[in-house]
């Protein structure tokens, strides 16, 4: 990384010019709750030069941190099902990959997990990182909804999530089916998705190799 020392006569290497100019690229991983994102998102990490962020995993991080002003906010949204207002996450999202690409030059490719949730998230994101980013496709993964809360259920028995429970579950598919579905649907028309039958167990999905970025 080039020093921030005044006066430091070392050049830049290719890569770090690069990557001044470089836009995040990024693909969106959707799919309902239990649905297998993170854990097949992890699988791609290892084999493929991505990062893996979590809007899911950045909000609760957020809440709990101490001092965060939204914190309780982000708290009530979890709860109840429903989804976080889209400045606060993309705001996450943004911040956490202007991080990791100053903190490492290689790293310009995203695997966004869990966004954009709705209509207003992808408004939100079209308008705050429209230029800034792109957005190579949309991985889906496709899961019933009985698999996908028994999975959550039984993640919920050692994982000290408060939205693993039924009653959330249920809410939370309803939200996934009333306003994520469509955004699915959108990329679909545009031929930027990709489906991964996610009903399977891990090791089968995972050796899905056509759908990897």
């Amino acid at each position: 990384m080039l020093s921030r020392l005044f006066g430091s006569q070392r050049v830049p290497s290719f890569l770090y010019r690069v990557s001044l100019i470089m836009k995040p690229q990024v693909v969106f991983v959707l799919g309902g709750p239990g649905a297998g994102k993170g854990t097949q998102c992890s699988k791609i990490v290892e084999g493929y030069n991505y990062t893996h962020l979590s809007a899911g995993d950045l909000l609760r991080e957020e809440r709990a941190r101490e001092g965060s002003e939204c914190g309780q906010l982000i708290a009530n949204y979890i709860k109840e099902g429903k989804i976080v207002p889209v400045e606060i996450t993309i705001n996450l999202l943004k911040q956490a990959m202007e991080e990791t690409m100053q903190k490492d030059e290689k790293k310009f490719r995203f695997l966004i997990d869990g966004f954009p949730r709705n209509e207003d998230n992808l408004q939100g994101w079209n308008t705050v990182m429209d230029g800034k980013a792109d957005v190579k496709f949309v991985l889906f993964f496709d899961c019933g909804e009985e698999v996908c809360i028994d999975r959550c259920l039984e993640r919920g028995k050692s994982s000290g999530r408060t939205d693993d429970n039924r009653e959330s579950l249920e809410k939370r598919i309803q939200t996934y089916l009333q306003s994520t579905r469509p955004i699915i649907e959108l990329y679909e028309k545009h031929g930027k998705v990709r489906t991964v039958d996610a009903s399977r167990c891990v090791e089968e999905v995972s050796k899905c190799q056509r759908w990897c970025p």
